[in-house]
């Protein structure tokens, strides 16, 4: 994970920053980032996660699963296209990172079935190191929550249903 240029190098690596590199590996397990680098009172740390090229690329199907594997594919373009176009779909202002609650391990700002009012924050995209909280444009019930907590999202994306 880390790389030292020379044996001053590896001398000044303590448990400290043993702890640094795996804090930085669970930075990278939460978020979409491939690589964190980041310099401090002269070490220079470098983290990063080998992105498999089979994992981007779609697998070969077999030519009789076309059909099975079409059907479910349609289904849910269909659902996404629908709840985008749903009255009470509340869509995300920005590409970021959707957050339920305001810090890991805490209680999430709603639930499906929760009730909530105009104004009230439904959660938080995270966008440039800014955590932005996303009020409830009107007053119902979560029917939905579209997304997962620490999914990134896009401009326009239905974040929750409420009706």
């Amino acid at each position: 994970m880390a790389r030292q240029p020379d044996d001053k190098a590896a001398a000044k690596f303590s448990s400290d920053d043993s702890a640094l590199v795996r804090e930085l590996a669970l930075l990278l397990d939460e978020t979409s980032l491939t690589e964190i680098e980041i310099e401090r009172a002269g070490l220079r740390l470098r983290v990063a996660r080998n992105v498999s090229v089979a994992a981007t690329m779609p697998m070969p199907v077999a030519t009789s699963a076309p059909a099975l594997v079409a059907a479910p594919a349609a289904a849910a373009a269909a659902t996404a296209a629908d709840v985008s176009k749903h009255p009470g779909a509340v869509t995300s202002p920005m590409v970021g990172t959707a957050y339920w609650a305001p810090e890991p391990g805490a209680k999430p700002f709603i639930d499906v079935g929760a009730k909530v009012s105009v104004g009230q924050t439904l959660l938080i995209i995270e966008a440039m190191k800014t955590m932005n909280q996303i009020p409830s444009p009107r007053a119902g019930t979560v029917t939905q929550i579209l997304v997962e907590d620490g999914q990134p999202v896009e401009f326009g994306e239905p974040l929750v249903i409420i009706e």
